[in-house]
């Protein structure tokens, strides 16, 4: 291994430590001490608090793409229900054609504000995966597909879950325009894990900013950060 890709962990978390004392992100810094456990790879995965997980916990992982390794992570370590849910066509496609683990189950639809048949606009780069309900640099307004999209309330009701003990949430930009419905299903949520794009709107920053003080406001902490600053672990005081 190079001297440069063994430096390279060790320069990506002096930057985020540096980015941190900016001042920028204040609103990421660790706000409550807890154990956290980074679950999954690099790229899919998200620091949990494992204490508070259980064989009979519930874990919703919202988002998953083509990249099941923090569902897999939590299933290994914990043996408990984890519900994926996706409404992307290469997603739904990569899960029928790929064997998943035990306690893993997967729901063709994604997570909105209302319960509707919404346009789904998929990826400009055909090669990708991740597609969204919102208009973002990332994907392609001329090259949609109609998808089904239901609430937090709604999903939990059919499912018949009265709690929430993780729900991880990696929507492409979705997430800015969902928080509010989280919050105002009132529905026991332990641990929520946000990957936020704001890379992806020329108001990101202030998106971001604005979705952790409402969740600030109702009750959810941050206990970790990822190193690119992206993913984000709240857990609920």
């Amino acid at each position: 291994m190079s001297l440069q890709k063994m430096l390279h962990p060790v320069l990506v978390k002096v930057k985020k430590h540096g980015q941190l004392l900016s001042g920028k992100y204040n609103h990421l810094k660790k706000q409550v001490k807890c154990p956290s456990e980074w679950y999954g790879n690099t790229y899919g995965g998200f620091y949990v608090c494992p204490d508070q997980l259980s064989p009979e916990s519930i874990v919703y992982s919202i988002g998953i793409g083509r990249d099941i390794s923090f569902d897999k992570s939590i299933l290994a370590q914990h043996h408990c229900q984890v519900f994926g849910f996706d409404p992307t066509p290469n997603s739904i496609s990569w899960v029928k054609e790929n064997p998943t683990p035990k306690g893993f189950r997967f729901f063709p639809y994604g997570l909105g504000k209302t319960n509707t048949t919404q346009q789904f606009y998929l990826p400009k780069n055909p090669n990708e995966v991740s597609g969204s309900i919102v208009e973002q640099s990332n994907v392609s307004t001329q090259n949609t597909v109609p998808v089904e999209i239901k609430t937090l309330h709604t999903i939990a009701r059919e499912l018949k879950h009265s709690y929430i003990d993780v729900l991880k949430m990696d929507i492409e930009g979705s997430e800015y325009e969902v928080i509010d419905s989280i919050i105002d299903s009132h529905l026991p949520i332990h641990q929520l894990l946000i990957e936020f794009h704001d890379r992806l709107f020329q108001d990101g920053h202030s998106r971001t900013q604005n979705a952790v003080k409402k969740l600030n406001a109702a009750g959810y902490k941050v206990f970790a950060v990822s190193d690119n600053l992206q993913e984000v672990s709240f857990i609920k005081i």
